[in-house]
């Protein structure tokens, strides 16, 4: 039956996939009023005051990216443009990761989150000083440097907008501090019910004094205790120690325990990726929950503020080799790279996203009466070479890339700058 109504607009012809809704096929998307008014496969175009054709095109409900770093300017070189990393790349909604602190939250929701047009949630940081110069100082990250009741008020104050707590569990801070500051983190998350994001892999180089005793391998294990069902295991394919793979080569063993309790997985792309572990921890078989891209000053072409560091760990260690650029639709490509199916992958950026911060029945899908969010994608077919930082290479023959999105029913074309180009093998 076609519908006669009037449409703002209608997106016609697309292979429209909801997992929330359990829709993968050709259909029509038309919103009114910047909501979802009717998902079908047979809107009559003239119901509608623009029908853009998206025939041959990939339409998801808005993708999400749980892992930006958005807070530009306040945290240096490190903090992107949210437009730039969001809409203008595809992409609704952004969960910038441990930007904000309890003290400088404030200025992320009025400078941040408040004019950016695309959605943007935060996973407040467990320190006082957030995500200063990308943690580039790791003198203030002690445990000295968190304030438990703080970080718990400010968060319980602001869940509009704060849907997580980040952490750290890496050994340049376990050398130094031991495990003190992620069960501080953890508390965090208990006493505000929110989950708790914890970044693995070595994030700071080690201490004059070395490891202190610390092994890498056992951080893991130390660590996963402390944590609740819903609580993310982040970057679990980092090339830097202390990920899900350790130094023998072997997928550590407490990681499908944590999933079997109810533990999550986000891939955290970003500049540590290493397409030779993911190989590995896929193989055993932990699929990851949730996909965020990890785009940060110190991993793409931003220009850097005056004063602010010459060099960085990720510097020239970009997700790609030779190519500074990425996009949350370009790790979808990369995952689909390692032979996971799309149908596998969609979710990761949609509905599980949503589920994670609590807000599955606002986004994540294309319903009748929501914000109209809406990602349109085209895909390429052919051979193109993907590049880690490793020089690993895995060929992609599918490449995925952002068209435009609807935000609430407003259009923005995917032109940011830090879009790639594909690379044909």
């Amino acid at each position: 039956m076609s519908i006669s109504a009037s449409f703002d607009q209608l997106l016609r012809g697309g292979r429209v996939i909801c997992p929330a809704s359990g829709i993968d096929g050709i259909r029509d998307v038309a919103i009114r009023n910047g909501k979802i008014a009717a998902v079908q496969s047979d809107v009559l175009p003239t119901s509608a005051r623009e029908v853009i054709d998206v025939t041959g095109k990939l339409v998801l409900p808005g993708l999400i990216d749980t892992h930006a770093h958005v807070y530009q300017y306040v945290t240096g070189r490190f903090g992107m443009n949210a437009d730039m990393v969001g809409v203008q790349s595809g992409v609704t909604t952004l969960v910038d990761q441990g930007g904000p602190s309890c003290m400088t939250l404030p200025g992320f929701r009025h400078f941040v989150a408040e004019p950016a047009k695309s959605r943007v949630y935060a996973f407040l940081s467990a320190y006082l000083v957030g995500g200063l110069e990308g943690h580039y100082y790791p003198q203030l990250y002690s445990p000295e440097g968190v304030d438990i009741a703080a970080t718990v008020k400010a968060a319980a104050s602001n869940l509009d907008i704060i849907r997580g707590i980040k952490a750290h569990a890496e050994i340049g801070g376990f050398a130094r501090w031991g495990i003190r500051v992620i069960e501080m983190a953890a508390e965090i998350g208990r006493r505000a019910d929110l989950p708790v994001y914890v970044h693995f892999g070595q994030l700071w180089g080690l201490p004059e004094s070395g490891t202190n005793g610390e092994d890498v391998d056992t951080i893991l294990a130390r660590v996963i205790p402390l944590l609740r069902e819903g609580d993310v295991l982040a970057h679990p394919f980092t090339r830097h120690p202390g990920g899900f793979v350790n130094r023998e080569g072997e997928v550590h063993p407490v990681i499908q325990a944590a999933l079997d309790r109810g533990l999550k997985v986000d891939v955290g792309h970003g500049s540590h990726f290493s397409y030779r572990l993911a190989k590995k921890a896929l193989a055993a078989g932990i699929i990851p929950t949730t996909l965020g891209a990890d785009i940060h000053g110190y991993n793409t072409h931003v220009p850097a503020p005056a004063g602010t560091p010459d060099q960085h760990e990720d510097d020239e260690n970009h997700p790609f080799a030779g190519q500074a650029k990425f996009s949350l639709v370009q790790a979808m490509s990369s995952m689909m790279a390692l032979g996971l199916a799309l149908e596998q992958v969609v979710p990761m950026v949609t509905s599980n996203p949503a589920r994670m911060l609590g807000r599955a029945d606002e986004i994540g899908a294309l319903k009748i009466g929501r914000d109209a969010d809406v990602s349109v994608i085209g895909e390429r077919k052919g051979r193109f070479v993907l590049r880690d930082n490793e020089n690993n290479e895995v060929i992609a023959e599918r490449l995925l890339q952002p068209e435009f999105c609807l935000r609430a029913g407003a259009r923005y074309d995917a032109v940011a700058p830090i879009l790639p180009q594909a690379v044909a093998a």
